[in-house]
């Protein structure tokens, strides 16, 4: 019995031991999770929501502390979640100590750092949530050892390598997650052994190579997300076999080619198919239409070959089709319509033609998004759009929709995006402004006229961007526009808006970009008080408001502009004063734009305290003073442009450290200390001009260290000395002109090892001793200027030699050479006794005395003549921009299509000239001379001196060119606008008098400048309407210069065996081949009269007799209204007396530039004056 009782005594003991080791075991365990997770908080840098800090604290049970999750069973920590906290810190090993956890859920943060490897410990973990953290390294081993894992995101962490093949070993996976990593490398193999993944999404990366066909294979896929990599090769023809639960697939943005596999319809589960911007081709294949459960099908920005396949239109799901960018012909096709479903249809950039169909809403009523832009879509825009109820997204920009935008269109109450820019419409309905969910409204580069309505603003509490830039809107802005308190963007540039700025912008505190550059807008007071009120914008990054009329005075407030302004535009707008000084205070600010104002004053010197600006640019003012040292502490400057000014004093040696500066423009102002040798630390300078100062000196050697530039302008200043020999290093340069200095010696054979040069020019100087035949090399060198120097010996006859004329050798000492060159011949043989010799060398060193004293003589009067009578500034355009590299045959061929005839703009008599777009977007016009047709040689060679030496705002400007033995062409600015002669002709363009007067005008300023603005007058020789081009602010230039000629003085005459074009002819000219600047006056006095009658000179009309000139001067002054054309007479205006009155001066004009006799016309300085007067006198309100 003893023994029962202490048996029964013992197992008791037992069984309380046991069960108090047993709780003390669960104690100790939930503890060490409590102090885990107390020492994850510690970690944490910031928590934001401070949620944490009340929890997770050793003083209050973990178990139900927020994003804790523990076992009913054990009642250990099985789940934590804390996504979306934005909480920032590491990961702490003890986190390890978890050892019952299951669901570890952090994603959403800011977490970095490495991942610890202690989580290995964590053999029960299924979900592993990382996602949108900042993690470093590659992506650890240690998940290889937990093998419960199902889920592991990883999407956008911040890991780097490439995907470890070890991943496979899990073999539970069924999510796989590492989008947007910066993971590289190929896809390895071994992801095809995960047997039971069902989503697998690796797009976002940098993965290259093709996709394995082993992850076809894994039967129990459901999604393939393999976007945004450098993926290349096919898909696999049986891809669709072993995939039978697909249900999306996306490879969009990569680089597969080939055909997309017809097996693609055995994925009969798919609901998302996204192949678009890879360069699949062939057909689509037709098995697409058997995918019945397809929602989005995207196929655009592919290489698809033959005509689309109907059965899309039997996608009876379909709710997105994308085809943007795949060759699309035609009209829209019928298939889409039969997909009733469709809420987003995307064909934009392909060639579709004919109209918007008007049945489009009934036939998809569902339509949210319809994006048709950049198509060829023509006629109207169908008022029935009105009724797409559903409609969200409307984009038809990039077409050629005419007539007025449907006030229908305002019915669509749910419309955020309207997008009509770049159309041919004419006129926007006042109701537009009232849909309040707009967000975003473009209607820029149309032809839209009248005024903005003056509640404009107020229903469009949403609207965030609107773009109307580049119309003809008229009147002013109104005030309402501060009721759209949402706008980041308000854009309207290039119309003809007037009047004041209203300060009411100021209350728009989340615009970010303002654009009213090109328009009339004035000042209410002297203050620009406007100004003031936009500092109020807080969140400004880019204000654009140049040419404009403020006419007013920079207030001081500028420099109370917030930090976050990066861009100031304020040029040509006729402001005046001083630059303030608070200016300084704008430290954010990189671009800084004030040229062609009227500052006066001193550059001021807080521009030291923008420290990140990279362009500053006053060309065109009244400024005065030294440059400032402060310049020089810019760290990040780029681009200096002081032009036309009156700067004065030294040009600072300290530039020479901003060795951040490309571009420095310091031409036509006063500057007068030599060139400091520390100008060779700029290595980095690509362009370099100094024209037109006072600069004397020598040229220091250390101009060789700029090894970068490629335009170097020296000339027009007072420099001596030789030309260092270092210059030959300048391997990259393209343009160097030293012209009208007093330099001298003999040009270095150095100058052949530049063989980038194009245009060289040493005119006007004093150089000695012979050209060197080294020069031969420089085989693109085609503009050549050694005139008026004092150079001996024989012309070099190779390489580019071949093709220069004699303008460029003239006025030296004893060149010789062709006889083409008007030089003597040189001799071959040369036998004379050393008497003669003697002789002769006394005779000649008596003559070179007497000539360096009247050398020096004629170049004080020269220098002191050219000071006094410089060509004013506001006439010059900056040295002709050349493009950094040379443009070849092959760079013209791709850009114009092949010369393609969709590319032709028009053909001249001896060349053709087409438009090309180069690779980076630029728009050029390529001008293509017929070598077959003789005299285009000279044609070419004539244009490329004339252009390469000519600076003004009314000239074509020349790019670059590009010449080979067989072909030539000169690469031009585009002129959007086309032709003075398309214009006056056109049947849907009118211009109105004032755009006719101010074209001619443009016309006159460019023909006074080639007379009377050049060193050596030049004759254009055929000036018509179809040579004045405009531009995309409707500013003429000439161009065309093909027979231009070069004279000696104005009144001087040439003879010349071409003939210019019939009915613009001077009689002296046509008769007799004599060619004088009064042969230009001519043409210019038949183009006025053209431009106001609208009648060619070789019209029907004009037969038995009577001219164009001839019709004008019977009918001046009693019947001249019957010759006006009659579109410049409208009989319900007011000021229709005044029309006829302003043409009848200008017809005056006309006649006096025409008269029969040269001496009897009047010169172009003449008629420009006449014509300003006139536009003063009849538009000066304007």
């Amino acid at each position: 019995m003893m023994d029962r009782t202490n048996l029964l005594l013992f197992m008791s003991c037992s069984i309380i031991h046991l069960f108090i080791s047993c709780l003390a075991s669960n104690l100790l365990n939930i503890t060490t999770d409590q102090s885990a997770l107390v020492v994850f908080k510690s970690q944490f840098e910031h928590d934001h929501s401070n949620v944490l800090a009340r929890n997770w604290s050793s003083d209050t049970p973990i178990c139900s502390g927020i994003g804790v999750t523990c076992s009913t069973r054990h009642q250990r920590v099985a789940a934590i979640n804390i996504s979306n906290m934005d909480l920032s810190g590491i990961i702490p090993p003890e986190l390890g100590n978890l050892s019952f956890l299951v669901s570890l859920d952090m994603s959403g943060n800011k977490l970095y750092g490495d991942l610890p490897k202690e989580l290995a410990k964590l053999k029960r973990l299924k979900f592993i949530g990382f996602s949108f953290n900042r993690f470093s390294g590659k992506i650890p081993s240690f998940f290889e050892a937990m093998p419960n894992l199902q889920q592991l995101r990883l999407r956008n962490c911040s890991f780097t390598g490439s995907i470890p093949p070890f991943l496979s070993n899990i073999s539970k996976l069924e999510n796989l997650d590492l989008t947007y990593n910066s993971l590289e490398g190929m896809i390895p193999v071994e992801i095809g052994n995960l047997g039971r993944l069902k989503i697998l999404s690796l797009g976002g990366n940098k993965f290259s190579g093709a996709i394995p066909d082993s992850i076809f294979n894994v039967s129990t896929l459901e999604k393939l997300q393999f976007s945004y990599n450098s993926l290349s090769g096919n898909l696999p023809a049986n891809m669709c076999r072993n995939l039978p639960s697909l249900t999306y697939f996306a490879v969009y943005s990569n680089q597969l080619y080939g055909q997309v596999p017809s097996t693609i319809g055995e994925c009969s589960q798919l609901r998302t198919l996204a192949l678009d911007l890879n360069q699949f081709n062939g057909p689509v294949p037709k098995q697409i239409g058997n995918l019945s459960m397809l929602v989005r099908l995207s196929l655009g920005g592919n290489n698809f070959k033959g005509e689309f396949q109907a059965e899309i239109g039997n996608l009876a799901n379909l709710e997105l089709l994308d085809l943007n960018t795949v060759g699309l012909n035609g009209p829209i096709r019928s298939f889409t319509y039969n997909i009733s479903t469709l809420k987003w249809l995307s064909l934009g950039r392909n060639n579709l033609t004919g109209n918007l169909p008007m049945e489009i809403c009934s036939q998809l009523p569902a339509i949210q998004g319809l994006y048709l832009y950049e198509n060829r879509l023509t006629g109207s825009i169908p008022r029935e759009l009105g009724n797409c109820s559903s409609l969200v997204d409307l984009q038809l920009n990039g077409n050629m929709f005419t007539g007025e935008i449907p006030s229908e269109i305002c019915n669509l109450l749910n419309l955020e995006t309207l997008y009509l820019e770049s159309n041919y419409l004419t006129y926007i309905p006042a109701a537009i402004f009232n849909i309040s969910t707009l967000k975003g409204l473009a209607i820029r580069s149309n032809k839209i006229t009248g005024s903005l309505p003056s509640t404009m603003g107020q229903k469009l509490p949403s609207l965030r961007k609107f773009f109307l830039a580049q119309n003809y809107l008229t009147g002013p802005i109104p005030d309402s526009i501060s009721n759209a308190s949402s706008l980041t963007i308000l854009d309207l540039a290039l119309n003809k808006l007037s009047g004041r700025i209203p300060n009411s912008l100021g209350e728009l505190r989340f615009l970010e970009i303002l654009n009213i550059a090109g328009n009339e807008f004035t000042s209410e007071s002297a203050e620009m008080s406007f100004i003031t009120s936009l500092t109020k914008c807080r969140r400004l990054r880019f204000v654009w408001m140049e040419s404009n009329s403020f006419s007013g005075y920079l207030p001081d407030s500028i420099g109370n502009f917030s930090s976050s302004l990066e861009q100031l535009d304020l040029s040509n707008s006729r402001i005046k004063g001083r630059i303030s000084k608070e200016i300084g205070n704008i430290t954010n600010l990189a671009f800084l734009y004030m040229d062609n104002n009227e500052f006066t004053g001193f550059v001021p010197f807080t521009i030291e305290g923008l420290k990140n600006l990279q362009v500053l640019s006053l060309t065109g003012n009244k400024l005065s003073g030294p440059i400032p040292d402060g310049i020089c502490h810019l760290p990040n400057l780029g681009e200096l442009t002081l032009s036309m000014n009156k700067l004065y004093g030294p040009l600072p040696a300290c530039v020479g450290n901003v060795t951040s500066l490309r571009y420095l423009y310091l031409d036509s102002n006063e500057l007068n200390s030599s060139i400091s040798p520390t100008i060779g630390g700029l290595r980095d300078l690509l362009e370099f001009d100094l024209f037109s100062n006072f600069l004397s000196g020598l040229l220091p050697q250390d101009v060789g260290n700029l090894k970068a530039v490629t335009s170097m302008d020296l000339s027009m200043n007072e420099l001596s000395g030789s030309i260092p020999s270092t210059i030959g290093g300048l391997n990259n340069l393209i343009d160097l002109s030293l012209a009208r200095n007093r330099l001298q010696g003999h040009i270095p054979d150095s100058v052949s090892n530049m063989l980038s040069l194009e245009g060289l020019d040493l005119s006007h100087n004093n150089f000695t001793g012979s050209i060197p035949k080294s020069m031969e090399a420089l085989q693109h060198l085609h503009y050549l200027n050694l005139s008026f120097n004092k150079l001996t010996g024989e012309i070099p006859n190779g390489g580019p030699f071949a093709y220069f004329k004699y303008q460029s050798f003239m006025s030296n000492d004893a060149l010789c050479g062709p006889r083409q060159l008007q030089v003597p011949p040189c001799p071959s043989h040369h036998h004379q006794g050393s008497r003669q010799k003697a002789v002769l060398r006394a005779s000649l060193m008596s003559l070179a005395v007497v000539s360096t004293i009247v050398a020096l003589i004629i170049s004080f009067f020269l220098i002191k003549c050219r000071r006094k009578n410089k060509v004013p500034s506001d006439q010059m355009d900056s040295f002709p921009a050349v493009m950094p590299e040379r443009i070849r045959y092959h760079d013209l061929q791709r850009a114009t299509n092949g010369f393609g005839e969709a590319n032709l703009l028009g053909v001249g008599n001896f060349s053709s000239v087409y438009s090309g777009t180069f690779t980076d977007g630029t728009v050029v016009a390529i001008k293509v001379f017929n070598l077959q047709i003789e005299g285009a040689f000279t044609s070419f060679d004539t244009e490329c001196e004339i252009l390469r030496s000519l600076r003004h705002r009314n000239l074509t400007k020349v790019i670059s060119s590009c010449s080979n033995i067989d072909f030539r062409a000169l690469i031009l600015e585009y002129m959007p606008n086309g032709s003075l002669e398309n214009w006056l002709y056109s049947h849907d363009r009118l211009l109105n008098l004032l755009q006719r007067l101010s074209i001619m005008i443009d016309v006159a300023s460019a023909i006074e400048y080639l007379h009377h603005g050049y060193a050596t007058p030049v004759v254009h020789c055929d000036l018509k309407p179809s040579n004045v081009l405009l531009d995309d602010a409707m500013v003429a230039h000439v161009c065309d210069f093909g027979i231009a000629k070069l004279v000696n003085a104005e009144d001087n005459a040439i003879l010349t065996r071409t003939l210019a074009t019939f009915g613009y002819i001077a009689p002296e000219y046509g008769s007799e081949g004599l060619v004088s600047t009064k042969c230009d006056v001519y043409s210019f006095g038949i183009i006025l009269m053209e431009t106001f009658t609208r009648k060619r000179p070789t019209d029907d009309l004009f037969t038995e007799g009577l001219s164009l000139r001839g019709w004008i001067y019977d009918t001046y002054p009693h019947s001249f209204s019957h010759v006006i054309d009659a579109t410049l007479l409208n009989p319900n205006e007011e000021s229709l007396d005044k029309n006829v009155e302003c043409v009848s001066l200008i017809m005056k004009l006309a006649l006096d530039c025409s008269s029969e006799l040269p001496e009897e016309r009047i010169n172009m300085k003449d008629a420009l004056a006449t014509l300003q007067k006139i536009k003063k006198e009849f538009f000066s309100h304007l």
